[in-house]
């Protein structure tokens, strides 16, 4: 902590001050995947100057959120990672990304899709009812990011890199959110270019049903509405 309270005795006010600070959660959406060096940080947070990012470390790491663990000898380094207690930050990190995708625009120019945000993104809009009894493994292609889903009988792992055998491709040309909030249509999609399958259609149905973004919340003169 860097010493700044709120001053309130309240269980949000104290998870504020020990995660609210700028760049706090990125830095822990990305240690959420598993550990990390310093330099594989920076890596997926390049507008993060490398004194915030030690100090944001360091702050974590006092608070009990996270720790360094020196690997072995052979590789030599420290890398950061989370702890028992960081870890319980999972699911709230993920409800948390998913609310605020119900508001994302179109990317502006110098937005980055990290590998890391992909990954999570489909942990976020995973529906675990809709994919009970199903079974299929997809690869997502965002420009250079390379992913890969499988769905188990209600179970997701989702990881870096190309699946082999694949039963569906997708390349992506663009964001996905409209077509997984049910802004477009699979038709929609695909006759504008948005997406590139390989492999059956259907699939491709049924990705859009398993991944799903809650429609937005509707904005009446700045105010949003239920």
């Amino acid at each position: 902590m860097n010493g700044r309270t709120y001053g309130q005795y309240c269980g949000l006010a104290r998870a504020l001050e020990l995660i609210g600070e700028r760049w706090g959660m990125l830095v822990i959406r990305d240690l959420v995947l598993g550990p990390k060096r310093f330099t594989d940080l920076q890596h997926g947070l390049p507008r993060i100057p490398a004194s915030i990012l030690s100090s944001r470390l360091n702050e974590l790491e006092r608070a009990g959120v996270v720790r360094r663990r020196v690997l072995p000898q052979l590789d030599a380094g420290v890398v950061y990672e989370l702890t028992e207690y960081g870890g319980e930050l999972e699911p709230i990190l993920l409800q948390l990304g998913l609310w605020g995708a119900r508001s994302l625009g179109e990317p502006t120019a110098g937005d980055m899709f990290t590998l890391d945000a992909a990954i999570l993104s489909l942990y976020a809009t995973f529906r675990a009812e809709f994919a009970v009894g199903v079974r299929a493994s997809y690869e997502l292609r965002y420009g250079p990011v390379t992913l890969h889903a499988l769905v188990d009988d209600g179970a997701l792992k989702a990881a870096e890199g190309s699946y082999s055998d694949a039963d569906l491709v997708i390349e992506s040309r663009g964001s996905l959110r409209p077509l997984m909030a049910g802004e477009l249509t699979t038709q929609e999609a695909l006759d504008s270019g948005l997406v590139g399958l390989i492999g059956p259609r259907d699939l491709f149905e049924r990705f859009v049903q398993l991944f799903h973004i809650p429609a937005p919340p509707q904005l009446v003169e700045g105010l949003a509405v239920r």
